[in-house]
C-alpha cells in the first residue's frame, strides 16, 4: 500500500513540473510576442537597452578583433619570410641582367664614338679611298702585317697610308681584288718621318718588330726629346699628310726614344685608307737616276729614300 502511495506521489510532482514548464514557456512566448510588436510598432524604445548590451559586449569585440589583426599580421609575417629567399634571387638577377645591359649599352656608345670618328675622316679635305674592317695582324714574328676587307676593285692600291680614328696604322704592302695587306709601322722595314707635336723637331719612327718604334733624331746632340711626347707624321716623303697621330714617347735612350703607337692594331676595328699625299713629289722621286733633280725634289728623294 506504501508503494502505490509513492508512485502516485511522484506521478503529481511530474505532472506539476511539465504543467509549470508549459506555463513558463508560453508566459515568455507571450512577452517576447509584445516584445516584438513593441518593437515593429516604436523600434525607438530599444535604443536604451540595445546601447547597453552594445557596451557590454564591447570589450569582447574588441579584444577578438586585436587577435585577429595581430593573427594576420603574424600570418603575413611569416608569409614575407618565407618568399624573402626567392625575391631576393629575382632582385639579383634583375640586377645582373641589368649590369649586363648596362656594359652593352656602354660598348655600343664606344663602336659609335668610333664610328663617328671615321665619318668625321670622311667628311676632312682629303677624302678617303675606302672605309673598311680591320681583319687582322700579326704578333708573334718580327715582321708586322695587318689585312683589311677592301682591295684593287675598291680603289685601293700600293702604297696608299691607312689610318684609324687615332692616328696613323701603316701602308698598303700588297693589293687583291677585295683585301689588302697592310705594312705596319712596327715592322722591321717601316721608316715614318716624324715631328714632334708642339715643335718642328724631327726624326724617324722605325718599326721594331716588337709592337714598338725607334724613334731616330736627324740632328744629333742634346736629346730634346721626354716622355709622354706625342709625335706626329711631318709629312716629308709624300705618303702621309702632315700632322697625323704617330706615337708616344715611352722611353728616352742617347740618340732618340722608344715609342709607343698611338693606333695600336690590336684595338682598331675600322681604317679609313687615304690617297698617296702627294703622288706628285713620289713620281719625282723615283726618276732615273741619270735624270736632273730640282732643289726640293732632291730633298723629296732623301725623304722617301728613308721610307
Amino acid at each position: 500500500m506504501a508503494s502505490s502511495n509513492r508512485r502516485s506521489s511522484y506521478s503529481r510532482k511530474a505532472q506539476y513540473g511539465v504543467f509549470t514548464g508549459y506555463v513558463l514557456a508560453g508566459i515568455g512566448a507571450l512577452v517576447g510576442a509584445v516584445l516584438l510588436g513593441l518593437s515593429l510598432w516604436r523600434p525607438a524604445s530599444f535604443n536604451g537597452p540595445r546601447g547597453i548590451a552594445q557596451e557590454a559586449v564591447s570589450p569582447v569585440g574588441e579584444a577578438s578583433t586585436t587577435v585577429r589583426v595581430e593573427g594576420q599580421g603574424l600570418i603575413d609575417s611569416i608569409a614575407g619570410y618565407l618568399r624573402a629567399g626567392s625575391q631576393n634571387a629575382k632582385l639579383k638577377r634583375e640586377v645582373d641582367v641589368a649590369r649586363i645591359r648596362l656594359a652593352e649599352a656602354k660598348a655600343l656608345e664606344q663602336e659609335n664614338n668610333r664610328l663617328k670618328a671615321l665619318l668625321n675622316l670622311s667628311e676632312g679635305a682629303n677624302k678617303p679611298v675606302a672605309i673598311t674592317r680591320f681583319l687582322g695582324s700579326t704578333a708573334s714574328s718580327s715582321r708586322r702585317f695587318a689585312y683589311i676587307g677592301a682591295g684593287s676593285r675598291d680603289g685601293v692600291a700600293v702604297g696608299m697610308p691607312v689610318r684609324s680614328e687615332r692616328g696613323v696604322v701603316g701602308r698598303i704592302l700588297e693589293v687583291s681584288p677585295n683585301t689588302a695587306r697592310v705594312l705596319l709601322l712596327t715592322d722591321s722595314q717601316s721608316v715614318l718621318p716624324v715631328r714632334r707635336a708642339n715643335d718642328e723637331v724631327v726624326a724617324f719612327a722605325e718599326g721594331r718588330g716588337d709592337g714598338l718604334l725607334q724613334i731616330r733624331l736627324i740632328n744629333l746632340g742634346v736629346n730634346p726629346l721626354k716622355k709622354g711626347d706625342v709625335m706626329v707624321t711631318s709629312g716629308t716623303g709624300g705618303y702621309y699628310s702632315p700632322g697625323i697621330a704617330v706615337a708616344i714617347v715611352d722611353q728616352i735612350v742617347d740618340d732618340g726614344a722608344v715609342a709607343r703607337m698611338i693606333s695600336d692594331p690590336a684595338a682598331t676595328d675600322f681604317v679609313t685608307i687615304e690617297r698617296i699625299w702627294q703622288p706628285e713629289a713620289l713620281d719625282a722621286a723615283r726618276r732615273p737616276a741619270d735624270q736632273p733633280l730640282q732643289g726640293s725634289e732632291a730633298a723629296i728623294e732623301a725623304a722617301s729614300g728613308a721610307e
